[in-house]
């Protein structure tokens, strides 16, 4: 099995799948291996640049940063829910960080793609201002609910997010952690204990100065929904090859038989896999995904790819 990231790891700047990345995952898929693609992003949003690529619909895609699987063909696996009383003391325990927030519902349809009401937000200016472009293209999709609360009338949300500043994402994070039911960014499974509600997970880009912190059920994350998906296709943990680039992959990267970290990853994070003993790879606008792929077909993965250091 292998699972690989979308943004800045399997797309490149452009925000698209290059033929190299393309042909590598089809020469996977003609091997026998499972493809599986991990996103923070939802389901449908993650679909805008995967559909029409002619990879499998059997495929697996963990969405929304492990809260929901489906098939690339939309056919449903698992699914947790925040529940709305959660949600609700975390609307007021974030006051500060209101105008940053994003709450997420999963109203995904059997052709795969959501109607408006599957994002809400309260205040929309100073979204606009760090994710633009990402509202332009959601749009569509967004409801506009003051206060964001009335949100929590109907069906209980799948997450919720920040987006802003790294520094001020920092000081949202640490806001959130002076609740005893909030847990630090998520790693892998055995990370959870009795009495945590949610669990964070981080998304940076320094360069753009830009982080998300995606705010989750308890025990979601990119790497517990990949075992999970690996033991149902009968993959055990060694055969799995993970790729990512980012905080929010560093759940998968750890439960994974090999872990292969971008180049372009944060330097913080590049340090932090020098002592996990992960691979590097290439730029995600070098194509390094498929790099990695290639050799790991090849069965050369260990002398195509560089340790981290």
């Amino acid at each position: 099995m292998i699972a690989v990231d979308m943004d800045g790891t399997l797309l490149g700047a452009d925000g698209q799948v290059s033929a190299r990345n393309l042909a590598a995952l089809k020469a996977a898929e003609a091997a026998g291996v499972e493809v599986v693609v991990a996103t923070g992003r939802r389901h449908c949003y993650a679909m805008r640049q995967l559909r029409g690529l002619g990879l499998g619909e059997e495929n697996g895609l963990i969405s929304s940063n492990g809260t929901v699987v489906r098939t690339m063909g939309a056919r449903l696996l698992e699914r947790t829910l925040l529940p709305k009383e959660t949600a609700q003391w975390l609307c007021g325990h974030v006051e500060e960080f209101r105008n940053s927030l994003v709450m997420t519902f999963d109203r995904v349809g059997p052709d795969g793609e959501d109607d408006r009401g599957a994002l809400v937000v309260e205040e929309l200016e100073e979204l606009h201002g760090s994710i633009g472009k990402w509202m332009v293209a959601n749009e569509p999709y967004i409801a506009h609910v003051n206060p964001i609360e009335k949100a929590l009338e109907g069906e209980d949300p799948i997450q919720m997010m920040l987006c802003g500043t790294v520094e001020r994402m920092r000081r949202a994070e640490a806001r959130l952690l002076e609740h005893p039911g909030v847990s630090a960014v998520g790693l892998g499974p055995q990370e959870w204990t009795a009495g945590v509600e949610v669990a964070l997970h981080r998304t940076e880009y320094p360069v753009r100065d830009l982080s998300i912190v995606d705010i989750l059920p308890a025990g979601c994350s990119k790497g517990s929904a990949l075992l999970r998906l690996a033991a149902d296709r009968g993959v055990g943990v060694e055969e799995i090859v993970a790729i990512g680039d980012n905080w929010n992959d560093v759940s998968m990267l750890e439960v994974a038989g090999r872990a292969v970290l971008m180049a372009n990853a944060p330097e913080d994070l590049k340090e932090m896999a020098v002592g996990r003993g992960w691979a590097m790879g290439k730029r995600h606008d070098e194509d390094g995904v498929a790099e990695v792929i290639e050799a790991a077909l090849a069965g050369k993965f260990a002398g195509a790819l560089q340790v981290a250091r």
